[in-house]
């Protein structure tokens, strides 16, 4: 028994797993003080938290495929062909990944915060809301009507967004006024 845990693979399989961990709960941390600091919502912390935590373990998991002695070019090429099929079962919904990129972006970058209220500029159907929650993959917009609506993350980083603070109204809500100018020569 004792020569097993004295095997290389077995060391290296060790030292990946302590270190992933600590760099796992480095992050979490890391999120937590960060959140606090800037005061955003538990949830949104979760959310780093978990994605995060798919990436490093995977990561991780990959290492310890490689230690184990897999060898590299059968190992690319299942996953070359794993990330091929994927890649065509996600075709028509490419955008999946660029929401949760637009999430990360969200969150380190801090435009908007729960309670918000925004105004989408958008040709097709503009919006004002109130920021009620944000998700991994959309946010959540409250109207005034009541109506709840799910609006993608990467949207919302492509359209125009005004912070409206206590008025109802954005700028591009207000009717212009005209002003009467006499031309008579």
């Amino acid at each position: 028994m004792t020569n097993f845990f004295s095997k290389p693979e077995v060391i290296l399989t060790i030292a990946l797993l302590v270190c992933t961990f600590i760099a796992h709960r480095i992050i979490i941390w890391s999120a937590a003080k960060l959140s606090r600091k800037v005061s955003r919502s538990e949830l949104r912390k979760q959310y780093l938290n978990r994605y995060t935590g798919y990436v490093i373990w995977t990561i991780c998991a990959i290492a310890i495929i490689l230690v184990w002695g897999f060898t590299t070019e059968g190992f690319w090429v299942a996953l070359g062909s794993t990330f091929a099929v994927i890649g065509v079962a996600l075709f028509a919904s490419w955008s999946i990944l660029s929401n949760i990129t637009a999430s990360f972006i969200l969150f380190f970058s801090f435009p908007y915060k729960i309670g918000d209220r925004v105004r989408i500029h958008d040709k097709d159907l503009p919006v004002t809301a109130t920021i009620s929650d944000i998700k991994g993959f959309y946010v959540l917009l409250v109207t005034d009507e009541g109506e709840i609506i799910t609006y993608p993350n990467n949207l919302l980083l492509q359209k125009g967004v005004s912070i409206l603070n206590e008025s109802q109204d954005s700028i591009f809500d207000l009717p212009a006024e005209v002003e009467e100018v006499d031309r008579t020569v």
